[in-house]
Parts: C-alpha cells; structure tokens; sequence
C-alpha cells in the first residue's frame, strides 16, 4: 500500500456543507461592493437600491433609477404584488470615408414588492423625477393608527 497526499480544498470543509451558500459568500464581500462603478445599485445585479418608509396613512417607496425615461418604466399590479421594469437602450452610428463608428447601450431592471393587505391598490401614485422614481400607496382605514381616545371612568 503506497500513501497519497491529501490536497486539502480551499475553504475546507466550509464549501461542503449544505447551508453554505457560494453566491452570498462572495456577494456580500466589502471588496466587491466597492468595485462596482455605480454607487445607487445595492450590490445585486440588476436590482436597484430602494427606501420604504411607513406613516400613519400610507408607505413611501422610493427607487433609485436614473438615467431612465418615464416611458422606459412599466408598472403593474398582479397577485398583490407591485412589478416594476425598466428598459432603455440607445444606438449611435457615425459613417466616414473610411471608418464606421457604433456606439451602443442597453439597462434594463425588475423588482417586485409584495403589497400589504392594507394597501388600496386602487390608489396607488407614481411618479419619476431626478432619477428617483416615487410610489405613494395609501392605507385601508382599517388599517391606519386610530389617535388614542380617553376613557371616561364613572
């Protein structure tokens, strides 16, 4: 019987358990957030960095989208859940006696949020401004925080 060296693989045996999850390992890494060249992604391609904010009578969203056109976003509302696309793509060619310059561009983008009961999907606002596109959804009455009500003690 002849002995063979035992080549240990990086990250032991990290990489084979079951609740290890490649993607996030390297994801999540201070290293590859810094490098992306475009500070208003959240660090997962393709998703745009979003706020909510909740008050007494409706939720603030606010998705940060620039360089879009209100007519490259469709909005809509399925199953409870609010879809939000974006598409753009630009083209630019210049013709010379001996040379053909193309330039070209393309950004696209989904998200989807899953709508609180309380939501009157009926009167959800949008709107798109300064790269920043808005929602504004207001809350059932049911759903809003009643001002607290003193009781009389007889």
């Amino acid at each position: 019987m002849s002995l063979v060296k035992f080549k240990r693989r990086p990250f032991g045996r990290l990489m084979a358990n079951d609740f290890f999850d490649m993607d996030d390992f390297f994801d999540n890494r201070a290293w590859v957030r810094d490098m992306l060249p475009s500070t208003f992604w959240n660090g997962k391609t393709g998703e745009p960095a979003l706020n909510i904010k909740e008050t007494d009578d409706n939720f603030e969203i606010e998705l940060a989208a620039p360089g879009f056109a209100k007519k490259d976003f469709e909005v809509t509302i399925e199953d409870n859940c609010l879809n939000i696309s974006a598409e753009k793509s630009t083209s630019e060619e210049e013709k010379e006696d001996d040379f053909t310059r193309r330039e070209f561009s393309y950004n696209s983008f989904e998200r989807a949020l899953q709508l609180p009961e309380s939501v009157k999907q009926e009167e959800i606002k949008a709107s798109y401004k300064d790269g920043i596109l808005s929602f504004k959804l207001a809350k059932k009455e049911e759903a809003k925080k009643l001002p607290p009500k003193k009781v009389e003690i007889s």
